[in-house]
């Protein structure tokens, strides 16, 4: 068990100043920054600026987690994006499962700052039924199993909780109902990878978010050997070398359009 402010291993946040193009990474819900680690590090060798926080709860014990919501999430995610665009006149935000939630609600709220979306696994919502139990569960117990580690690569270790914490579950529940109302509201070209063998996050909230926003430029990618975590896992080349030539891409179609 990990004393009062100690953080699991291997999980700071990571910041890189480089160039004027700016890329926010979200990793995901129970998990830590260690999960986005090397794609941050591909985009930084690429002298792209990055910021890649570590959200309030995680890394440090499920217990913390439970103590937390998704306005404390959101707002730490926020909080690097506008350090960002003060540092960068063009920003792409991207993000793994519920980070993808995250990167959607930046784009619904910060629209002029966010000039590009990067999606890999994103959830917003879930066809399992068990979901329906919790707004009572969560007040009968605090936890449940856990959702971490679905990765198909061996040794590969996401740094993320072995339980999953009802209450901070709960209001990732309330998150993600905010980002299906509004994804009209999105017009970002948006790049989604999909795990087709996902065991944390379900086929249906792809084609919600496709189905939803109002992007006219919009790229799903299907990810064969990976599970979940696909950002360890076989097809994180894919990933790492395909958003960065979407961000090139964007930038050069801004560039000149934004101040």
């Amino acid at each position: 068990m990990l004393s009062e402010g100690e953080t699991i291993r291997s999980t700071e946040p990571f910041r890189h100043d480089g160039g004027p193009v700016g890329v926010l990474l979200c990793h995901g819900f129970t998990g830590s920054p260690a999960a986005l680690r090397p794609w941050a590090e591909h985009l930084a060798a690429l002298d792209y600026s990055v910021e890649l926080p570590r959200l309030p709860g995680h890394a440090t014990s499920w217990q913390d987690l439970n103590l937390t919501g998704w306005p404390d999430w959101y707002r730490r995610v926020e909080r690097s994006l506008l350090d960002l665009a003060e540092r960068c006149p063009q920003v792409i935000v991207a993000g793994l499962s519920m980070g993808g939630c995250l990167a959607l609600r930046l784009a619904q709220e910060h629209g002029p700052l966010v000039q590009g979306l990067v999606l890999v696994n994103p959830v917003v919502t879930s066809a399992d039924r068990r979901l329906k139990a919790l707004p009572l569960l969560r007040l009968l117990r605090p936890s449940a199993a856990g959702l971490s580690g679905d990765i198909a690569m061996p040794g590969q270790d996401e740094r993320a909780y072995d339980r999953t914490p009802l209450q901070a579950l709960y209001s990732q529940t309330k998150l993600w109902e905010l980002v299906r109302r509004d994804l009209a509201m999105i017009t970002q070209p948006v790049l989604l990878y999909r795990s087709v063998n996902d065991h944390v996050v379900d086929a249906t909230s792809a084609p919600v978010i496709l189905s939803g926003v109002s992007s006219t430029d919009v790229t799903e990618v299907l990810l064969q050997r990976s599970y979940h975590v696909a950002t360890l896992d076989y097809d994180a080349p894919t990933i790492l070398e395909g958003s960065a030539a979407f961000a090139e891409r964007v930038a050069k179609k801004n560039r000149g359009l934004t101040p």
